[in-house]
């Protein structure tokens, strides 16, 4: 964190200040840009296979140098805010409230990072890519993954969190861009709404986001944000810069986004909405555009050009429609499709007063408010077209948090209206005091956060439980929450040869590194599995298997078919997975 804060800060010391000062916000955007930074140079390093554990830590340690160098002067700098700034009132007694149930609502993610991998993704495919690109020093394309073409921008965190630790450090680096992002929502609540509306945004943002694991969401969601907070301040600094050096924040916006456009495809979503509000306001080519899209292209255009390349489709899989199938078969893509739909429901319900913000007097008075309103209805509207999956629209929770709290103040406002109309007040402004509807209202605000904070008291709990002190603890925690764990330890530990794994996706990361088998790609389980036991094991051993794994569920389908014991002999039971070696099969291959 201080690397990053360090490496970011001596960039953005060198931009002219945003002409709406707020030193926190500031700093967090500073570490966003460190965050993204860091990826740059791992990628760099990766791609010529100099990507090793003495240059992690060297770039870490010229970050911490970086901070070191700069911290008297961003000291200084917040003192000199201070003095300058205007009075601010002292916090009510509902403001104090809301910031404590605030604080309740984090004690979660401050746990959640400390459980062991369990994550049905961060197994899947996040974390054994991070740990091949640690194990190897360098980029490659690793078929018997899910998803071996896709960009992998923030997986290369993980991967230098495992040169330095073990594989609960990736955790931390997923929960930093969770951090940063919710401080990012209080600073700008507080800039552009009110203090109330900064911790019901944050507390909203803090409780739908996933701290304990190593998915890469909430990583694009710090960046999809961060570039949404340069935008602003470039909108913000044009009228009163003849020079417009405010396009250097255009550039910082482009380059967060090319960091998120080079973590997931969804990012890609956000670049049509982004390009409309650019060029109602600069249509400058050379001297705005230029430079944007090159600091756009330098994180992510190695994936997409050597997918271009290699495959014809620089988003493959999904381009592969428009550019041609290659790992993919179409009934692989359908079947993608479709599981994508099978999982289709609505988001969570704290963010749906969304649509209630432009009745707020904040959206008449504030156009971040009414900025942040349109980009929550695009993002809404895109994905209810293309997904309804509720992951792919994470990118957008911290601003939609922070726009439906200003929602929930509007629908809040309206109860309180109701009562004072029920006590037989007069409909116009009431009394500021703690017995009038207004106060009503923000009592029922409060309550909102209360429920909340006890919620998060029991989630705090339980994610405790989940923490692992000792390798025993370790063991019954995964051998509990991860199907198939026993099973893979165990062929990890003791076979050496090609692994095929059936229904265990879940559970590969603490498998032998590389396993194959899965639903899509090359290695898909159909390809075998619809074979009879005997062409399905001369199959296997054609191509160099010498064990098979498989989950309870496919145990207790492909062990009762005829001829099964003669082609797989069991090495290893536990928890109703089962491995087999394959037998001799003197057979020859039939037709399936």
């Amino acid at each position: 964190m201080i690397a990053c804060w360090g490496a970011g800060r001596a960039v953005l010391a060198r931009l002219r200040p945003p002409s709406r000062r707020d030193a926190w916000l500031e700093a967090a955007m500073a570490a966003a840009l460190g965050v993204g930074l860091y990826i740059c140079a791992f990628q760099a390093l990766a791609i010529f296979g100099l990507f090793r554990r003495e240059a992690t830590l060297g770039l870490v340690g010229a970050g911490v140098v970086a901070a070191a160098w700069q911290w008297r002067g961003w000291r200084a700098d917040i003192r000199a805010l201070r003095a300058a700034a205007p009075a601010t009132p002292p916090w009510s007694r509902f403001e104090r409230i809301a910031a404590i149930a605030l604080a309740l609502v984090a004690l979660p993610a401050l746990v959640a990072p400390l459980a062991p991998p369990a994550a049905f993704d961060e197994l899947m495919y996040h974390l054994p890519y991070a740990r091949l690109v640690a194990q190897q020093g360098t980029l490659g394309i690793h078929d018997w993954l899910r998803y071996p073409w896709f960009p992998y921008n923030y997986n290369l965190l993980y991967a230098a969190a495992l040169q330095v630790g073990d594989d609960v450090l990736p955790h931390f680096l997923n929960a930093l861009a969770g951090a940063l992002s919710v401080l990012m929502i209080f600073r700008l609540g507080i800039l552009h709404a009110n203090r109330l509306t900064a911790c019901i945004g944050a507390a909203i943002w803090l409780g739908m986001g996933d701290y304990a694991n190593a998915l890469i969401d909430m990583g694009v969601a710090l960046f999809v944000l961060s570039a949404c907070v340069a935008l602003w301040w470039w909108r913000e600094s044009e009228p009163s810069e003849p020079l417009r050096d405010g396009t250097r924040w255009l550039s910082l916006a482009a380059f967060c986004l090319g960091v998120a456009a080079g973590s997931k495809y969804q990012a890609l979503i956000f670049l049509p909405l982004v390009a409309l509000f650019v060029v109602r306001h600069e249509r400058r080519v050379w001297r705005a555009w230029a430079p944007a899209l090159l600091c756009f292209l330098i994180p992510c255009i190695y994936w997409y050009a050597r997918n271009a390349i290699m495959t014809g489709d620089p988003f493959n899989p999904i381009g592969a429609r428009v550019f041609g199938f290659t790992e993919w078969v179409p009934a692989d893509y359908v079947q993608q499709v479709a599981d994508v739909r099978d999982h289709a429901e609505m988001p969570n319900a704290l963010i749906w007063s969304v649509f209630l913000a432009p009745f707020s007097v904040l959206w008449k008075r504030s156009a971040a408010v009414r900025a942040a309103g349109w980009f929550c209805l695009y993002s809404v509207a895109v994905w209810v077209v293309t997904s309804r999956y509720p992951r792919y629209l994470m990118a957008s929770f911290p601003l939609l948090a922070m726009t439906a709290a200003v929602g929930w103040q509007v629908l809040f406002g309206w109860i309180a209206a109701g009562v004072r109309r029920l006590r037989g007040a007069p409909a116009a402004v009431a009394p500021a005091g703690p017995r009038s509807g207004a106060g009503v209202g923000d009592w029922v605000v409060v309550l909102l956060l209360a429920v909340l904070a006890a919620v998060s008291v029991g989630q705090t709990a339980t994610k405790v439980s989940m923490i692992s002190l000792t390798p025993e603890a370790r063991e019954a925690f995964l051998r509990k929450h991860v199907p198939g764990y026993g099973v893979m330890d165990y062929v990890r530990r003791n076979v050496t040869g090609r692994v095929y794994q059936i229904a265990l996706n879940e559970a590969i990361y603490y498998g032998p590194n590389p396993i194959w088998g899965d639903t899509l790609g090359r290695w898909r389980y159909r390809d075998y599995l619809l074979l009879s036991p005997g062409d399905t094991a001369r199959k296997l051993a054609a191509e160099g298997f010498t064990t098979v794994v498989m989950s309870p569920e496919m145990v207790k389908v492909l062990s009762v078919r005829p001829d099964f014991d003669k082609y797989y002999g069991l090495l290893h039971e536990q928890d109703g997975s089962r491995a087999y070696r394959l037998l001799p099969a003197t057979a020859p291959l039939t037709a399936p």
